[in-house]
């Protein structure tokens, strides 16, 4: 290998430490017996993980963000393929700034539409409610599956939807046996990305959260900012686990079918 390629490598290998590396510190603070966050620990233990699964606070959080983000990913997925249909096949007027509209809301400050959100909400009743966090996180998650269904409808080979109209199948009957199967890896994508937008977001989350309802990120941001809770550290390793365990089966399901082709 040649010497700039050598440092290439190193230079990549380094930065990948130095911003996996303070991630991964987090497992063993979780596993400290001390009631602040320490490393090294100086005592280990389960402490923390007990209280996560004793804690009504945490648990309902918890509960309240995976129902939210189901919820968000299910309508994100119907709203966001529409838009994706409408957007590349369709023909009217100002296309381009019904496409601007659709994206917005990964363009605008975040802080800009919590503040904006909890403005509207407050007069309509809509904070501290399961549907207000619902309507928000599914226009944060929308523009995802937008990008990604779009990018498969683009490459999309129209002539075998032609082909099952031709042969007598209506435009409903082409979409669900036709397009849908050949766009579902998209849809799969765009899915995830919809789940981990509502179930991770914390700034406009904090502008709706309260005493009748708090998601897991905004508790987690409470337990760092507001009182020193180690639990924090317990939350955080058990996420980070599901994230590695989600990219490993995904790499292995890639190299069987690979194997499989």
């Amino acid at each position: 290998m040649r010497p700039a390629r050598v440092a290439l490598w190193a230079l990549a290998a380094l930065t990948a430490l130095y911003l996996v590396l303070p991630v991964f510190v987090v497992v063993p603070m979780s596993f400290s017996d001390s009631a602040f966050l320490e490393f090294p620990p100086q005592e280990w233990s389960l402490r923390w993980y007990e209280n996560f699964f004793t804690d009504l606070t945490w648990l309902d959080s918890t509960i309240a963000s995976l129902q939210i983000a189901v919820q968000v990913t299910l309508l994100s997925l119907v709203l966001g393929t529409a838009a994706a249909l409408g957007m590349v096949r369709g023909r009217y007027p100002l296309r381009a700034l019904v496409s601007g509209l659709v994206m917005a809301p990964v363009l605008v400050p975040y802080v800009i539409v919590g503040l904006a959100v909890y403005a509207v909400f407050l007069q309509l009743g809509l904070t501290e409610t399961a549907l207000g966090f619902v309507l928000v996180h599914t226009a944060l998650a929308v523009p995802y599956v937008v990008i990604t269904v779009s990018s498969a409808l683009m490459s999309f080979d129209r002539r075998l939807e032609h082909a099952a109209m031709g042969l007598g199948a209506g435009p409903v009957t082409t979409f669900a046996t036709v397009t849908l199967p050949l766009i579902a890896p998209s849809l799969a994508g765009g899915a995830v990305f919809a789940f981990v937008t509502s179930f991770d977001e914390v700034v406009t989350s904090v502008f709706l959260s309260g005493p009748d309802l708090t998601t897991l990120p905004v508790q987690m941001w409470s337990g760092v900012r507001v009182q020193i809770d180690p639990t924090v550290a317990a939350v955080s390793s058990m996420l980070l686990l599901v994230t590695l365990s989600l990219f490993a089966g995904a790499g292995v399901a890639r190299l069987v079918r690979r194997r499989k082709a």
